[in-house]
């Protein structure tokens, strides 16, 4: 059985025609994403990505990303975070941050007149700052949603820390689109 067959195995057990919406063993539905992650074109990882985040099954983007931003490293933090405030109006982050949504150190950076944060001042910003410029990016811009999955879908280790029901939904979009299952 060749490498595209075990994948389409794989993705059939995610389609809404079958019999499980996959399984239910979030290790086993972490080592199918594993799989999918490794063979699967990066647009479709990414449109697997954009669903879960878009899903009322799930919780908040915000709160997804505020939760990826913490178990992401200083390069992929300062990638998100340029990427978050470049899909904001201006002046959008400043209020933001002046409405005490927990943000000191992403205010401070933007006070100093920062127009790229480095990995560096990213590791100072917090989880919860991240979760409130996600949510506040998505208001303002709801594409930020493609935007975020893109970057993530590059990063298909740490998306597993989303857990099981992300990852299925995932899956289950990818295998949909495949049309071939």
């Amino acid at each position: 059985m060749g490498l595209f067959d075990q994948l389409q195995n794989v993705l059939t057990q995610y389609t809404a025609g079958s019999n499980t919406s996959g399984p239910q063993n979030p290790q086993e539905v972490e080592q199918h994403f594993s799989q999918v992650a490794a063979v699967a074109p990066q647009a479709s990882m990414a449109e697997g990505l954009a669903a879960a985040f878009r899903s009322n099954q799930t919780t908040a983007f915000g709160e997804m990303l505020g939760s990826l931003f913490s178990q992401s490293n200083g390069e992929q933090k300062a990638g998100l975070l340029n990427q978050l405030m470049s899909s904001m109006p201006p002046g959008a982050v400043q209020s933001l941050l002046g409405s005490g949504a927990g943000g000191g150190a992403l205010a401070s950076l933007l006070q100093s007149g920062s127009s790229n944060i480095s990995p560096e001042q990213a590791q100072q910003v917090s989880p919860e700052a991240v979760q409130q410029l996600a949510a506040t990016a998505e208001k303002h811009d709801p594409s930020i949603i493609d935007t975020a999955s893109q970057f993530y879908a590059q990063h298909s280790t740490l998306v597993k820390t989303l857990g099981g029901l992300a990852l299925t939904l995932a899956l289950s979009h990818i295998a949909e689109k495949s049309g071939r299952t």
